[in-house]
């Protein structure tokens, strides 16, 4: 029996995130992981489909390459290479684990592991040896998987998840995207931008349901205008898939309707990786598929935590990286603050790019604020207008008070790379009115952020 300080159950964002925090902090580190290094973040989900959307970028490019003074001609898609690109950049991403690992004398334990009694993990590797190994620690960091509704149970041919999404063996011609979160609108528009017609199903009122209402009009704005069909308000009942391709029986306000479609892709969310890792042998208490934890991601036996997807905290990869550092930094005996989980930057990288965090305008008026509001839109930003990407604009939201900055909402180009600015003002509680006094170079598109804080205090330049 191998006996250590930590064990890391999955190897995610959030499992050797942790590893490698321990181990600077001077613990013998284990991290078991069935799969490859990186968990889904690296090998496929954040990082391939970026790489997939940067292709799509590109490609968009060449063919508005007229609009910018360029002739290209005869530019085509070779979707078998964008996918060998996206599969390439994963690889090379989790071979970057490896030497992390290395680097940090992390010990990598292939196999799928299961809790047991006394700070124990069972490790069965691909030979179906069982090995046993012990610690006065365990995090549990397994992580989520594509959620599955009734009506459209995925074979992974023609009824696909997000995994079937990045590898496909061609491009559609025609592809139904079932859920307009993060990985449906960024699914749609890569394969859409590569010449498939899509059409995009949500259950809820609009696109994007999370973001600010402001927001989920543009981006179904911008979708339409690159030859989108959006059904919202509606419902896939059933899926036909005998014949060559599949028939989709879709609820909507005004009837029943069908999408034929080649394949249709389900985006409708996840589910948590909590079978099978023996938490009911070991006694860990879950609620509605979410493992019990406290601020610092102890769960209710002692030397057992849980981070990441399988808690109840918003299930993106920097979430679970920051819950690893500051559970592990409490194992050691350090004194870490708590996640704010107010102050977590959410970002989609469809085209416009989608980027938030804080309050919406709805939430902060239900929270009982008296707010400032102020809106800047790409259209008035010469950074934007000379990149030739207008479409959007950012939002911003104070306290009328105190000038407390409640949340930001962009939607435009490369916003994903300007949110950080919030996340870091709203940390330091700086106003409203320190914004609009700090200045901000020109021309980019982060003088927009000044402008729009300008615009809720009423002095705004450029409107």
């Amino acid at each position: 029996m191998a006996n250590f300080d930590l064990i890391v159950i999955g190897s995610g964002p959030g499992g050797y995130v942790a590893a490698i925090r321990a181990s600077q902090l001077g613990m013998k580190v284990g991290v078991i992981e069935k799969a490859e290094l990186g968990g889904i973040c690296l090998n496929w989900g954040c990082i391939p489909t970026k790489a997939l959307l940067k292709s799509a970028n590109v490609f968009e490019y060449i063919q508005h390459a007229k609009d910018y003074g360029i002739d290209v001609k005869d530019a085509s898609v070779d979707f078998a290479g964008v996918v060998k690109r996206s599969r390439d950049v994963a690889n090379g991403m989790s071979k970057g684990i490896q030497f992390l690992f290395k680097k940090n004398k992390i010990e990598h334990i292939a196999g799928n592991g299961v809790l047991k009694k006394g700070n124990k993990v069972e490790v069965t590797d691909a030979t179906g040896k069982k090995t046993t190994y012990e610690a006065k620690n365990i995090i549990l960091a397994t992580g989520a998987r594509s959620r599955e509704l009734p009506a459209l149970k995925i074979d992974g041919k023609k009824i696909i998840g997000y995994r079937e999404a990045m590898v496909l063996p061609e491009r559609p011609k025609k592809l139904l995207v079932v859920g307009s979160g993060a990985i449906g609108v960024e699914f749609a528009y890569f394969y859409n931008t590569l010449g498939a017609e899509v059409t995009i199903v949500e259950f809820l009122p609009r696109i994007v349901p999370v973001e600010d209402e402001e927001v989920s009009k543009q981006l179904e704005k911008s979708f339409k205008k690159a030859g989108m069909t959006i059904h919202v308000n509606s419902e896939v009942t059933a899926v036909d898939t005998k014949g060559k391709g599949c028939v989709s029986t879709v609820k909507t306000p005004t009837g029943e309707i069908k999408i034929e479609s080649d394949i249709v892709l389900s985006a409708v969310g996840i589910a948590t990786n909590l079978e099978g890792i023996g938490l009911e042998e070991a006694g860990v208490k879950t609620e509605k598929g979410k493992v019990l934890v406290d601020q610092f991601y102890k769960t209710n036996v002692p030397g057992v935590y849980a981070i990441g997807d399988i808690t109840s905290g918003p299930a993106l990869a920097h979430v679970a990286s920051a819950e690893g550092i500051i559970c592990v930094e409490k194992i050691a005996g350090q004194n870490p603050e708590p996640l704010n989980y107010n102050n977590v930057p959410g970002c989609t990288y469809c085209s416009p790019e989608i980027a938030s965090v804080g309050y919406t305008e709805e939430a902060a008026k239900k929270a009982g604020y008296q707010i400032k509001v102020g809106k800047f839109p790409f259209t008035a930003s010469g950074k934007a207008k000379a990149a030739g990407s207008p479409d959007g604009f950012v939002k911003v939201i104070f306290d009328a008070k105190y000038g407390e900055w409640l949340g930001a909402h962009f939607i435009g180009a490369n916003v994903t790379e300007m949110i950080a600015e919030v996340v870091a003002a709203r940390k330091l509680e700086t106003t409203g009115h320190e914004i609009i006094k700090s200045v901000h170079p020109h021309p980019t598109m982060s003088e927009a952020v000044m402008e729009a804080a300008a615009a809720a205090y009423g002095e705004v330049i450029h409107l």
